[in-house]
Parts: C-alpha cells; structure tokens; sequence
C-alpha cells in the first residue's frame, strides 16, 4: 500500500476545488471528503437519504455504520458542503432517497468504485502540483487541518477512531520540525 500525505497547503486544496468546478460529483466527492473523517468506502456508500431529507434540504448530520468498524457515526455538515449539495442535487438526484450520492454513470445503482475514487483525486492533484495523495488523503487532510485550527487530539482520535493520540499524530503526518517549532515557540 503506498503511504499518502494530507494535502497541508489551504490553496493547494482550493486549487484543486477549481480543477474539480466542472464536474459537480467529483467535486462534492471532495469537498464532502475533506470535510469530513469519513473512509473512501464510507464516502462511496451514502445515498442521497443519508444527506437530504424528503424536500431535497441538506441535513445537517450525516448518520451512517461505518463499513471499517461497525460503529455508528455522527457528523456535522459544513455551509460550505450543504451549498454543494444543494447543487448537486439539482442535476443528479432522480427522486429516489436509496440511490447512491456518488452514482458510477455505468447504469445500475452502483456507487463509482474506489479506483475510480483514486483517479479523480489523484488526477486533480497531480494537475496542481501535489504529491503524495490518494483517497485516504482526504480523511488525513480534514485530521490534518482540524488539529492545525486547534481541534483537540483526543476528539479526532475519537473520530478516526485510533487507539491513541500518538497514532492520530503519526497518521497526520505532524513532523519533528513541527514538535521543535511548538517546544522552541514558548521559551519560558
């Protein structure tokens, strides 16, 4: 398995928000990503039920088991998501609360599968300079960004449902440099 990166630079990810502007599911796919400590699989599994209600308004929660662990999850939905979806929906929703969000556009009802998942994010981020990414970094980037505004460890551990911080530390990819800069920083 190749080891991925969160995408730590905030116009990086608007850079790649404009590459996706075009293509409404790629886009949604994400935003909704990055915004969230969903898996891929996760992501790829919501239906349209688990982010409208049945007059097309975005929830404000997505409830859903995740596929990895078997535990039920709670996330809020960011404005800016809700937006997305509120956009998304005028295009793509066929009044069916069971079809999925991520539709593959093969016919059926099938959500796109996770290569497929891959070569959007990694075709978007190759065409504006990142490296080192794959599906997983979307989750990696919400960790990242959500420790770097201030977000305490212990509650995304609790969301990445890692055994402990040190491991959530390792998994967003703070480095020597960073521990040195907050040590260094305070010089008592």
């Amino acid at each position: 398995m190749e080891f991925v990166e969160p995408i730590r630079d905030r116009k990086k990810i608007n850079d790649i928000k404009k590459y996706l502007q075009g293509n409404k599911r790629n886009l949604l796919f994400f935003t909704l990503g990055i915004n969230s400590a969903l898996r891929v699989s996760d992501l790829l599994g919501l239906k349209f039920g688990d982010i409208i209600d049945e007059n097309l308004k975005p929830l404000d929660h997505i409830k859903l088991k995740e596929t990895k662990t078997g535990k039920h999850n709670k996330i809020a939905v960011p404005k800016g998501v809700k937006k997305l979806i509120v956009e998304y929906i005028k295009d793509f929703y066929k009044g069916n609360l069971n079809d999925y969000v991520f539709y593959s556009r093969k016919g059926e009802n099938k959500p796109i599968q996770r290569a497929m998942a891959w070569k959007i994010i990694k075709e978007a981020a190759e065409a504006v300079g990142v490296k080192d990414i794959g599906t997983h970094s979307l989750r990696k980037t919400w960790a990242y960004h959500s420790y770097k505004a201030g977000t305490d460890i212990v509650i995304i551990q609790d969301m990445l449902n890692h055994s402990s911080p040190a491991i959530t530390l390792r998994y967003i990819g703070i480095t020597q440099d960073e521990k040195d800069r907050a040590v260094l920083s305070l010089d008592l």
